[in-house]
């Protein structure tokens, strides 16, 4: 009977512990560009690996359309699928869009179907009807989970409903020397163009100020990596700029970010004097490629090249609490392993 009791005692903290361990971790997978008319066995891959939540970071169809009827069509096309089915049965599925599923090619503020295009989003992705998205433009939100008794913070941009058009790379300009392409784009000068808009950013800075013990930014465009001619946070400097400080203002400790849009996978990491770096997770390529990555001096990882998804493990198990970062690809195997410890992300 005594032996009974401490098999019994030994099994409970056993137990314990396991349930203790198992919220103390929370994995979060994320990918983009990934074709309607694609089969997409890449959803397959990510519920293998059994994440929390999945998080779709833009340019989950190729609407590119002023039909809306047409967009509606395309969303139903991947909703159809045996894959996407398989997903959202066993995970729950957050979104934010790019420019092919908010309904152009590059497309910013002067998309003239923006507010319909947002209502189909929504609708697809089955948004409550309560949600505050419904209440503002575009479709900027926040999450919040739960890891144990540790907070999660994700925070849903939109970088399209307010951002100003982008700056051509001039016709006859002599092209950068580290460049093996023509660029499509420059930089902005003028300080007043707009990437996130007013409205957003006074949202932003209400977010940064809320207790959380990790951040994690979803952006449809890359903010950590260096200016490559293609869209991204660079072609705006001044508000890279804006939300660095921003960070530095709101003492916002532990943040990253994830991206899309790119067509490949790397880890980028972004420092400034002013701040802790900013890593920036890249997984761009559900279905989609490219035939090469671009310069990027900030690249830590990568790319990797092949269709893929990101996964961030957030563990809270051991003294110095860190992110795990990962890539997996189409056949099942881990391309990409990068651990970020939270002390490294955060103001002393």
């Amino acid at each position: 009977m005594r032996a009974q009791f401490f098999l019994f005692l030994f099994l409970s903290v056993f137990t314990a512990k396991l349930t203790s361990e198992s919220i103390s971790k929370f994995k979060i997978a994320f990918g983009s560009c990934g074709k309607q008319t694609h089969p997409l066995p890449i959803f397959n891959e990510v519920v293998k690996q059994n994440p929390n939540v999945f998080i779709f970071l833009g340019d989950n169809i190729y609407g590119d359309t002023h039909d809306m009827d047409v967009l509606k069509k395309k969303y139903q096309e991947l909703g159809a699928k045996e894959t996407y089915q398989h997903l959202i049965k066993h995970t729950e599925v957050l979104a934010t869009w790019d420019d092919h599923d908010y309904g152009q090619n590059d497309a910013g503020k002067h998309y003239p179907h923006k507010v319909e295009s947002k209502e189909i989003f929504l609708e697809f992705f089955k948004e409550p009807k309560n949600s505050e998205r419904y209440k503002h433009q575009g479709i900027y939100h926040s999450v919040y989970k739960k890891a144990g008794n540790k907070i999660i913070q994700i925070i849903l941009l939109d970088n399209r409903t307010f951002r100003d058009d982008l700056v051509r790379f001039p016709k006859g300009q002599k092209i950068p020397g580290r460049f093996f392409y023509r660029p499509d784009y420059i930089p902005h000068t003028d300080d007043s163009k707009a990437f996130l808009g007013e409205e957003q950013w006074m949202w932003l800075e209400g977010e940064l100020k809320k207790n959380a013990d990790i951040r994690i930014i979803a952006s449809g465009s890359q903010f950590s990596h260096e200016y490559n001619g293609y869209e991204s946070w660079t072609n705006f400097p001044h508000e890279q700029e804006r939300l660095i400080q921003l960070i530095r203002k709101t003492k916002a400790n532990h943040l990253l970010f994830i991206s899309g849009d790119v067509h490949y996978a790397e880890v980028s990491k972004f420092e400034h004097p002013d701040c802790y770096p900013i890593y920036d997770v890249t997984s761009s390529g559900l279905s989609s490629t490219w035939k090469f990555a671009t310069p990027n001096k900030n690249r830590l990882e990568g790319p990797i090249m092949e269709n893929h998804f990101g996964l961030l493990t957030v563990n809270f198990e051991h003294d110095v609490p860190f992110v795990l970062a990962e890539v997996w690809d189409i056949r099942g195997n881990q391309r990409v392993e990068f651990s970020i410890p939270l002390s490294e992300i955060g103001f002393n």
